[in-house]
């Protein structure tokens, strides 16, 4: 080994136009400055086919970022894996789907439940008015289906269309044999969508929402959401939770014989409500009368746990990883970022492997992040993050080490153009204590990010006008070396050749199956 590597993952940080809505431009970031103006760099793709995902169109996302950047290849991932399932339809001949349609077709009804929008980051509504139609067409007579309200990798108040959308298929579906209505909803940062267990009672309010139908009530969503909209001012992703109501009782609360599909497919987000809704001996909160009842997710949220313990879509198997090959050959890795994005750098950055290829030779740390909304502390834990990867690079002991700073993912997705300034600068500063470190301690360094965000926080709407944009970007992203002599390849690459380059900067043997380093 010549030089050991630190590697430093800006979450959210594309390279932007430089307009008005680039927060990365509009900060004042003297040290990552430096390194673009100083150190060899590129840039890579982030974002659609470089990542596995159907489209160029399609937003990356920090699950399938840190995939690629972990195992150095392309997988089917998501939406695209979704995708296959649907066009083949394999995803109508699984044990789950098959036993979930069996249950509800002799005991109850089937629910369906995730993120109703198309931005193809957790879910997309073309799956759910799929399986719909399938479902009826294999003889269910009853579905509820339970949103969740994006404005987040969509714009920030979309909502409605959505809805509309949904309401117009229920209806053109609706007949004799069969009924559909929408049954309860509410934000995704409000209610359901917790991860990395920072707050559990975002998840029990979602529960009690969609299963007990507990929540303000209203005659329709479209009333809900206009209704929260001017009492609060609040965009989608913020809304409360709401119930909708037919003659003074909740239209679809979930009852024993009922089967469950959460039809989002990305696993962070889902793996919390998946939990709450599978496991027998769940204890977080309270569930009430709550048994009997069949539950599958699109895609199973974590393989070493089973959560859960039933879904439609095998998820893609990812081997030959980095950390795989690290191991084989005897180097010790550290792996560190607050609990944020604590399972990027390690379950995603594993190939969607729970626990350690091996207890001796890798080491993780997660800084416990604020239980607050980020735009409130948009330095985050930063700073922490940095006292903790200095230590680790001081030790000597790690050939291999990376780090995730969310700041610019997280306070992004706030669409507070003020506080993301805030939070890019607060990175920044840390950024250059990273660099002088790697330079006194013999390091090669390499910065790079999983996707865009805080480089497009804003964007015309169809008068022409800005509006808050929370969703990620379709940019590229840097990519610089510091430490090492070396041209990069400037043309054509993306997340998937930074393993091989890691690889080739230790000395290491890059796998057939991987994409090619990014030296010349």
């Amino acid at each position: 080994m010549k030089k050991p590597v630190v590697l430093v993952v800006m979450d959210g940080v594309g390279i932007g136009d430089r307009g008005p809505g680039d927060a990365v431009f509009k900060a004042n970031t003297p040290n990552l400055c430096n390194l673009l103006n100083t150190c060899p760099n590129t840039r890579l793709k982030a974002h659609g086919t470089a990542v596995g995902l159907p489209s160029d169109e399609d937003m990356g996302n920090s699950e399938v970022g840190h995939n690629a950047l972990g195992c150095g290849q392309i997988y089917a991932q998501g939406a695209k894996l979704v995708n296959v399932n649907l066009e083949t339809g394999a995803i109508y001949s699984s044990a789950a789907w098959r036993e979930l349609i069996a249950g509800c077709r002799e005991h109850g009804a089937l629910h369906f439940l995730g993120l109703l929008s198309d931005g193809n980051v957790h879910s997309h509504i073309d799956h759910l008015i799929a399986m719909l139609k399938k479902a009826k067409e294999e003889g269910v007579k009853q579905v509820f289906c339970h949103i969740l309200l994006d404005g987040r990798d969509v714009p920030a108040t979309s909502a409605l269309q959505y809805v509309e959308q949904l309401e117009t298929v229920l209806s053109e579906l609706h007949d004799e044999t069969f009924t559909g209505r929408i049954a309860s909803g509410g934000g995704r940062m409000y209610i359901t969508m917790d991860r990395y267990e920072a707050d559990w009672d975002m998840v029990r309010r979602g529960f009690d929402c969609h299963v007990h139908g507990i929540g303000r009530r209203f005659p329709d969503a479209k009333t809900a959401i206009e209704t929260y909209r001017q009492e609060t001012g609040c965009i989608d992703q913020d809304l409360h939770e709401f119930v909708i109501e037919e003659n003074g009782e909740p239209v679809g609360p979930v009852r024993p014989g009922d089967s469950f599909i959460l039809f989002n497919f990305r696993g962070d987000r889902a793996l919390e409500i998946s939990r709450a809704m599978d496991d027998p001996d769940f204890d977080r909160f309270d569930r009430g009368d709550f048994h009997d009842v069949l539950y599958a997710g699109m895609l199973e949220y974590d393989g070493d746990a089973h959560i859960p313990a039933r879904f439609l879509v095998e998820p893609p198997c990812i081997t030959h990883t980095l950390t795989e090959l690290l191991v084989e050959h005897g180097i010790n890795e550290f792996a560190l970022s607050e609990t944020q994005k604590y399972g990027h750098v390690t379950y995603f950055w594993n190939g969607n492997r729970s626990g350690k290829v091996s207890e001796d030779l890798e080491t993780y740390v997660e800084i416990p992040s604020d239980n607050c909304p980020f735009d409130q502390k948009p330095a985050m834990k930063c700073r922490e993050i940095t006292d903790c990867l200095l230590e680790a690079m001081e030790s000597g002991k790690y050939g291999f080490l990376r780090c995730n700073y969310p700041n610019g993912d997280m306070v992004g997705h706030t669409g507070v153009f003020d506080a993301v300034v805030t939070s890019m600068e607060a990175l920044d500063q840390q950024l250059g204590r990273v660099v002088e470190a790697a330079d006194r301690f013999g390091y090669i360094l390499l910065v790079t990010a999983d996707h865009g965000n805080a480089d497009v926080m804003l964007e015309k709407n169809k008068k022409g006008e800005y509006q808050v944009r929370t969703a990620h970007s379709l940019s590229p992203v840097p990519f610089v070396m510091r430490g090492f002599d070396g041209n990069l390849v400037q043309e054509g690459m993306g997340l998937a050749n930074v393993a091989p380059t890691v690889a080739e900067l230790l000395e290491l043997p890059v796998p057939d199956c991987w994409e090619r380093s990014l030296l010349e």
